[in-house]
């Protein structure tokens, strides 16, 4: 509201001066009468000004009321209520009169429908590029062509062991869009939600939530072709960056502030709770040691030429006033997109912490790849897409940023 407002009195200053006459009407009079050619010069200037704001304002205010406007969207962007349309099939694979699935969709599945819109390369709300050597501008969730990849295995002798893309991230079923559903996994690991039945619409609400990114939120019943499932726990409270606007980086990034570990485990369960065996928890507090070693380090090369000043104290010269590291964030409620303070005690690590949403170029939606030794080494055996490196050539795996693990490492690396 405040955004429209804005426009508006833009275009009231610049068309009215309160009498029914525009003002740029009563400075061309100005003009007429003989001002100088500077002053016409002027006023051309300042009613270009007037119009690029307006414009600006504009584009501002329409990111902001997408298609699905956090609500039920127009019902034919995506359903077809005969699949005919001017004689013309809608759906894929049917015949007019004939529909093609349980939904009325325009495409053969719920996520072909959203990848319809969704599927594009380079940035705005596209999360599916064409080619997995360029994915799409990274805000955050990753992209689903790594799922098409033939090889993302980067360890040792990875190439002549390949991992295929079905590994990357989570396998929605898009058949239009070359994707398929998971070969090796029945149901989400830690749950039951059926790897067969997953989609885009799966997560988010396509006919809008007030929450994150449309995601489902507690007592929601998700249909999917062959079941139904209910998600128990809320939503994640977190905020996202702007779709039309902006790369993710260390002070423009998504800002988690509570609840994601929960959300996840409406489908894969608690099992990074179970700290008794020995599982990485997920959605605790970080405990002072961790976020002090988070807060220090700044990369390999720093940590080993900046040892710990005494036993228990971390490596490193950071500060935890920009700590912050995009490629391994944290939940705090005082995140904010723009924030570059790193994580206190009480901020918490999440499952998003160390993976991506929807998929990478690593193994098991990595946010880097876990099995490699250097970070420069991403890429190598596979030939698949490097994982952008946030230090230097010396840089090990992203584990250290928490636990600091490389501190009497030899440099530089043989």
């Amino acid at each position: 509201m405040t955004q429209r407002i804005a426009s508006q009195e833009l275009v009231k200053d610049f068309t009215s001066n309160g009498d029914g006459r525009g003002r740029a009407a009563d400075e061309l009079q100005v003009e007429m009468r003989g001002t100088t050619n500077t002053f016409r010069r002027g006023i051309m200037k300042r009613s270009i000004a007037i119009l690029l704001a307006v414009a600006v304002i504009a584009l501002w205010s329409g990111s902001a009321y997408g298609f699905h406007d956090q609500g039920v969207a127009h019902c034919n962007g995506c359903h077809t209520m005969h699949n005919s349309q001017n004689g013309a099939i809608m759906a894929d694979g049917g015949s007019p009169g004939n529909g093609v699935n349980s939904y009325l969709l325009q495409a053969a599945t719920p996520s072909d429908t959203c990848l319809g819109c969704h599927a594009g390369d380079g940035g705005s709300y596209h999360v599916l590029a064409s080619d997995p050597l360029v994915p799409t501008n990274e805000r955050g969730a990753g992209d689903f062509v790594f799922l098409t990849e033939d090889n993302i295995n980067d360890g040792h002798a990875g190439a002549s062991n390949p991992i295929l893309g079905y590994a990357a991230g989570h396998n929605i079923n898009a058949p239009g869009h070359g994707i398929t559903t998971d070969p090796v996994l029945a149901t989400s690991p830690g749950g039951a939600f059926p790897s067969a039945d997953l989609a885009c619409s799966s997560c988010h609400d396509p006919h809008g939530t007030d929450s994150f990114r449309l995601l489902y939120g507690a007592n929601r019943l998700v249909r999917t072709d062959g079941s139904t499932f209910v998600f128990n726990n809320a939503a994640p409270d977190a905020t996202g960056l702007g779709l039309f606007f902006g790369v993710e980086g260390n002070a423009n990034h998504t800002a988690y502030k509570a609840g994601m570990s929960a959300w996840c485990a409406n489908c894969h369960g608690d099992f990074h709770n179970n700290v008794a065996a020995l599982i990485h928890p997920s959605g605790t507090p970080l405990g002072n040691t961790i976020a002090a070693a988070y807060n220090a380090y700044n990369g390999t090369t720093d940590c080993v030429n900046n040892p710990p000043a005494a036993a228990g104290l971390p490596c490193g010269t950071g500060t935890q006033a920009t700590a912050y590291l995009a490629q391994v964030p944290f939940e705090d409620p005082a995140n904010t997109t723009t924030s570059t303070a790193g994580p206190t005690s009480s901020s918490r690590v999440m499952c998003l912490t160390c993976h991506r949403s929807h998929a990478t170029s690593a193994p098991d939606a990595g946010r880097w790849d876990f099995s490699v030794t250097l970070l420069d080494e991403d890429g190598l055996e596979s030939g698949s897409y490097v994982i952008p490196n946030p230090y230097d050539a010396n840089q090990r795996s992203l584990c250290n940023k928490c636990h600091s693990k490389d501190e009497f490492d030899h440099l530089p690396f043989p």
